[in-house]
């Protein structure tokens, strides 16, 4: 096994007792966890850095699942996540695969493009009258 090759573990079934050898990556893709790439990190990032610049949100979870991938906002370490995006490849052909779910449950915005999305979650500029 070389430098470049990487392991990848999997869990052993519940009855087997022998040991499953390593395998290169790719090759068992529909037992790894959906995630999210690096420019689609990059776009939440830009947001989350935005808003903990502001002082609004403190704290974020990452959560890969083999169905979706959740990317959970806070104000508070303690709290519920007031925001989750989620990417859920099973619905890339309908609605999106991606989506902004506010902490109620309420599906803020859904669609193809993340960056069109997460800009639910910018502000937009008002006009300030003196």
């Amino acid at each position: 096994m070389s430098d470049a090759e990487p392991i990848v573990f999997r869990p052993r079934s519940a009855g087997s007792t022998e040991v499953s050898p390593t395998t290169t990556a790719g090759t068992q893709a529909s037992s790894l966890a959906t995630a999210f790439n690096r420019q689609e990190l990059s776009a939440i990032m830009d947001v989350y850095g935005r808003m903990v610049a502001r002082g609004e949100w403190r704290d974020y979870a990452l959560d890969l699942m083999r169905d979706k991938a959740v990317f959970s906002i806070f104000r508070r370490a303690c709290e519920v996540p007031i925001y989750r995006i989620e990417k859920n490849p099973k619905l890339a052909r309908k609605q999106g695969a991606f989506s902004v779910i506010a902490a109620g449950g309420l599906i803020m915005k859904r669609g193809h493009d993340l960056k069109r999305v997460l800009s639910v979650l910018d502000d937009k500029l008002q006009v300030v009258r003196s």
